[in-house]
């Protein structure tokens, strides 16, 4: 490894410490503060769960953001209040409501970076109503119990007002930028589908997919384990949200099971010793939380294997938990990763490739407009950003480079190649934007590149291409 990607490790390990710590003072906070409105750890649990939210989703970074907060935090902790109240009352008509929450966010990526924040609100309160079943219900200070339906939406802006508050600290110590947190951004809008035919649009399938993962896992968890559903559920949930294509989902799915089954084990050991304390199950989930937060950037098993951890661990607070059993919970992983990994395959499937050519046309074009020298107006950070969204399908490809490996082949998948001949652009790119150049041999590699989009065995060496106009001196403006 030489001294560049040594720097980059390290740069990127410190950022992830500071975000780590700062996420768990505020779900710390939220815990905390939740005690005032609602006794009982579900009221601790919702506080923390949508203050990670907060925090990872970065809604808050913005004024935009804080008006979107504000709206819509009350609103889902509501939603997420009756929906669970349905699944103790009656599963069948909570399931139904569940499914259709669950899809929200994956239709929701139509809208892009705000659709993606947006719909980890949905989310991870959902997530909630699978691992402590029983939201607040017992108002605080005395109140009467009418209060309990309100306790959510109250919860909610106390785990606002805490990752406000935790942000504030961050910027005050120089640990987060003065005006956004450093999140990546988003995922372009998908594109609609082609004219002329019947196949809806990514966010459409993409929807259908979770809506169908969720639906079967729901009518197999309640015929089949009438009594631990929720894990089955749940792992049907992680494992669609927020997946980049058909490989990502079977590659998560297969994440999920190995994470999981350590952090199952982890748990037993661990479950033994808090005793079923609620302070000290609460300090060790937020230990997994962050230690999870950390590991992340090594990889989303490490990141399944901590939140695993914390699930367990909170599941030992239920007044009726019973011992934890290492066999039943794993089969119950294993199931709903197959699930949803079989309807990723059978119900409408997106191609990971196709969504990585999507990103590469989108970077191609921000390239090409930050080297316009016609332009009002270079945007190195559409470069920048455009390049993130490109990154972060290095793994995907890593895994199915390891899985062509243990299938017999020698070759290297086209597409992790795209990926590197594409990212060694960023920085020579960024470079001729900063002196005010735009040399036209790379001008015209890009455009030819950028025209090569739709043959996949010509993108390669046009992508080749444009690096090593980029290595060469530029010649003219």
């Amino acid at each position: 490894m030489n001294e560049s990607a040594i720097a980059s490790a390290y740069t990127e390990l410190s950022r992830a410490l500071r975000d780590a710590a700062l996420t768990v003072l505020a779900m710390a906070g939220a815990a905390a503060a939740s005690q005032a409105v609602a006794h009982g750890p579900a009221a601790g649990v919702l506080g923390a769960v949508l203050a990670l939210s907060l925090a990872r989703s970065h809604l808050v970074a913005e004024r935009r953001g804080w008006l979107e907060a504000l709206v819509l935090l009350p609103v889902v902790s509501l939603a997420s209040f009756a929906v669970g109240a349905l699944l103790l009352h009656a599963p069948w008509l909570g399931a139904a409501a569940f499914v259709v929450a669950g899809s929200v966010p994956a239709w929701a990526r139509r809208f892009g970076a705000t659709g993606q924040r947006l719909g980890r609100l949905v989310t991870l309160p959902l997530v909630t109503i699978l691992v402590v079943p029983g939201l607040p219900q017992r108002p605080a200070w005395g109140l009467p119990p009418v209060v309990a339906v309100a306790a959510p939406a109250a919860i909610a802006l106390l785990a606002l007002a805490c990752v406000v508050l935790a942000q504030g600290l961050g910027q005050a110590l120089g640990w987060l930028p003065p005006h956004a947190p450093g999140s990546a951004p988003g995922a372009p809008s998908a594109a609609p589908a082609a004219p002329g035919t019947l196949r809806p649009s990514a966010p459409v399938r993409l929807a259908a997919q979770m809506a169908a993962s969720l639906a079967v896992a729901f009518v197999v968890g309640l015929l089949v384990f009438p009594d631990h559903w929720r894990w089955l559920v749940l792992s049907a949930l992680l494992v669609n949200t927020g997946s980049i294509g058909q490989f990502d989902v079977l590659r998560r799915g297969v994440l999920r099971v190995l994470g999981a089954a350590g952090g199952t084990v982890l748990a037993m050991a661990v479950a033994r010793g808090a005793g079923g304390d609620v302070a000290a199950v609460g300090a060790l989930v937020l230990a997994c939380i962050f230690v999870g937060l950390v590991l992340r950037v090594f990889g989303y098993g490490w990141w399944v294997l901590c939140v695993t951890l914390a699930l367990a661990l909170l599941q030992t607070l239920e007044p009726a938990a019973e011992p934890l059993l290492l066999w039943r919970r794993l089969l119950e992983i294993a199931v709903g990763a197959a699930i949803a990994t079989a309807t990723a395959s059978l119900v409408w499937p997106i191609p990971t490739a196709d969504i990585l050519r999507r990103r590469i046309a989108a970077a191609l074009a921000a390239m090409a407009e930050a080297l316009d020298p016609d332009a009002a107006e270079r945007r190195p950070l559409a470069v920048v950003g455009t390049m993130a969204l490109v990154r972060q399908m290095q793994p995907v490809f890593r895994a199915q480079g390891v899985a062509h490996r243990l299938a017999g082949r020698r070759e290297a998948p086209q597409a992790a190649c795209w990926i590197d001949a594409l990212l060694a652009c960023e920085a020579p790119v960024l470079e001729l934007v900063e002196r005010g150049q735009a040399p036209g041999a790379v001008r015209k590699a890009i455009g030819a590149a950028r025209k090569s989009l739709r043959e996949p065995a010509e993108l390669g060496p046009a992508l080749v291409a444009v690096r090593e106009s980029l290595e060469r001196p530029p010649s003219g403006p």
